[in-house]
């Protein structure tokens, strides 16, 4: 039986800068939770001050690192939860958004806490506190120490929804023997696809440990409505034709309104509902739209939609649910630019067809299917967009076909989340 990896020079080093810069990464990450107005009690769950009581019994652990890799998992802790009626569980993700988001949809038997530093004395306290019985790292969120430690203190972890671009693969492979020790800590990785299964061998991860397997994301539970938000929102609508962009980046609204421009030439009542993916960018998108000439309305600012409103900012957050629930018509960004796109499953859960730019290269295999069957279309350019929205907007049989497309993409997924969960059960011995 080949020897265990030990921790390297570049390893330790890691640790003693880790330790020396903490007072400072500590101030910088103590501005940021201050300024998004996180209380005292909570900001010292980054020095491994818990806020809450540990559990009794099992306790699985699942550390992501912002909003899409937590709320991913939240379907796959309820299905955990069915299959393991005595576990508890707790996650835990760096962002006040993502603890925002997550605390509105906590499982049952669930809590949430922010991670801490990666130095030896939060860590510690974190670990000594929470005795994780085992530690799931969604995506590509890596922390050496933290992983390191959680392994010494006898949880068997796993790397969930593995994503890893050719240039961290590349930089690691640089690192053969760090990258082999820090690899070795985890007993199984699940990747979103083969390239990141094969690029983990390469880098010196267990092939017997390593899985492809798919995009968490597109598993995920649908998102939450609020009836009563969507019966007033459709009450002000009236009934008349509208689509939505969600999740617009910089450098997209521009194209997103061009095209809205040109659907109002057909269709002069038309809405747009836009979701900026960043609700802190509302002034900014808002000013775009005046510029087009367009009207608006502020979501965030409670201005009713009214007959002459031809553009709906939605600035908030966690209603992205009660808009989808609103129109079949969907162009999902981050796509239009290289931005790697979102998770198509979302507005197909909801029952919408899917328009997307080019760049959505963070969910390939995911876009795949869709694009193959119908249920999602490619854009270019702002001729595109309109021409694809005005051909649904005015064939409802067309429409039809790829609702019905997508949501069969969304079937197929379900069965995927049930060999996910009797893999992680297997390998990291859940019981």
């Amino acid at each position: 039986m080949p020897e265990s990896p030990q921790p390297t020079l570049l390893y330790n080093l890691y640790c003693g800068l880790m330790t020396t810069a903490e007072p400072l990464v500590w101030r910088k990450v103590r501005g940021k939770m201050q300024a998004a107005g996180v209380s005292n009690t909570r900001q010292q769950e980054r020095l491994g001050h818990a806020s809450l009581p540990r559990p009794q019994g099992q306790l699985i652990w699942f550390h992501a690192a912002s909003v899409g890799e937590s709320l991913s998992v939240l379907s796959l802790i309820n299905r955990l939860g069915n299959s393991l009626p005595e576990a508890e569980f707790l996650i835990t993700s760096g962002t006040p958004t993502s603890a925002e988001l997550i605390g509105k949809r906590l499982p049952a038997r669930t809590r949430h806490q922010y991670p801490p530093l990666d130095s030896a004395t939060p860590v510690h306290r974190f670990l000594d506190h929470w005795q994780p019985s085992a530690g799931i790292f969604v995506e590509s969120e890596i922390w050496p120490r933290l992983i390191v430690e959680a392994t010494k203190n006898g949880a068997p972890l796993a790397l969930l929804n593995a994503r890893l671009s050719d240039k961290s693969a590349t930089g690691w492979k640089k690192r053969p023997k760090t990258a082999r020790f820090i690899l070795d800590q985890f007993k199984l990785f699940l990747t979103q696809n083969t390239k990141t299964a094969d690029n983990l061998i390469d880098m010196g991860a267990d092939a017997k440990r390593v899985q492809p397997g798919t995009n968490l994301k597109a598993m995920s539970d649908p998102l939450p409505v609020h009836q009563e938000t969507l019966d007033a929102i459709k009450s002000q609508i009236a009934g008349r034709p509208m689509w939505i962009a969600s999740s617009t980046h910089s450098g997209e609204e521009e194209i997103v309104l061009a095209a809205h421009r040109l659907l109002l030439q057909r269709w002069p009542d038309l809405l747009l509902l836009l979701i900026p993916r960043h609700p802190e960018r509302r002034d900014e998108v808002i000013k775009l739209a005046g510029d087009a000439g367009l009207s608006t309305a502020q979501r965030s600012t409670d201005q009713p939609i009214r007959s002459d409103t031809q553009v709906y900012v939605a600035d908030t957050l966690g209603e992205t649910g009660t808009w989808y629930a609103l129109c079949p018509i969907v162009f999902l960004g981050g796509s239009l630019k290289e931005i790697g796109g979102h998770n198509p499953f979302e507005p197909a859960q909801a029952g919408a067809a899917v328009i997307t730019g080019p760049g959505f290269f963070n969910f390939a295999e995911t876009f795949a299917p869709l694009i193959e069957t119908g249920g999602a279309v490619l854009v270019n350019s702002a001729s595109d967009l309109s021409d694809s929205v005005a051909l649904w907007l005015s064939e409802k049989d067309v429409l039809a076909a790829a609702q019905t497309a997508a949501q069969a993409c969304v079937n197929t997924q379900k069965s995927a989340l049930d060999e996910v969960i009797d893999t992680l059960c297997n390998r990291l011995s859940l019981h």
